[in-house]
């Protein structure tokens, strides 16, 4: 069910309807979609089916699948862009729809050691790392390929 004003909302109908540039594959609970900025390559986001503010507004039957599918995907990214380590977030305080950021880390990836944010909203939202539409397709491909080979996928991405 799709709530006005709501990003996260606009981005599944754009999956919906087969126009999200961005979309990699549909699983039971959520979208697996590439970031729209990858200042760290293979930026990764789990959006939720369900427009909920709150973990704990999912039932726990929904709640505890979305959160192993979150992990899977995850486990996903690391693989596929060679990580040393993820970096899961979960705020809402932008876009209050459950959604899960996860960032593919490597040692030295950054100047600033610590959380992906000190690098600095101005960098990691900079024109200069959006992907080109050909590095957009590799990430799509190599997520995907990952994902595929260890839960079952609903839907896929137009890559």
């Amino acid at each position: 069910m799709e709530h006005n004003n709501c990003l996260i909302c606009e981005r599944i109908s754009m999956i919906k309807e087969g126009v999200n540039p961005y979309f990699v594959a549909e699983l039971e609970t959520g979208y697996v979609v590439i970031g729209d900025y990858q200042y760290f390559k293979g930026y990764t986001l789990f959006l939720c089916k369900q427009h909920k503010t709150e973990l704990h507004f999912l039932d726990e039957a929904f709640k505890i699948k979305f959160l192993t599918e979150m992990s899977t995907v995850a486990e996903a990214v690391h693989t596929a862009f060679n990580a040393d380590k993820i970096n899961y977030e979960l705020l809402g305080n932008g876009d209050s729809h459950i959604h899960w950021h996860l960032f593919p880390r490597k040692v030295n990836d950054s100047p600033v050691k610590g959380p992906v944010w000190l690098v600095g909203v101005d960098k990691l939202l900079s024109d200069e790392v959006r992907p080109s539409e050909a590095e957009l397709i590799e990430m799509k491909t190599k997520l995907y390929n990952e994902l595929n080979k260890i839960t079952p996928i609903i839907n896929k991405g137009d890559f």
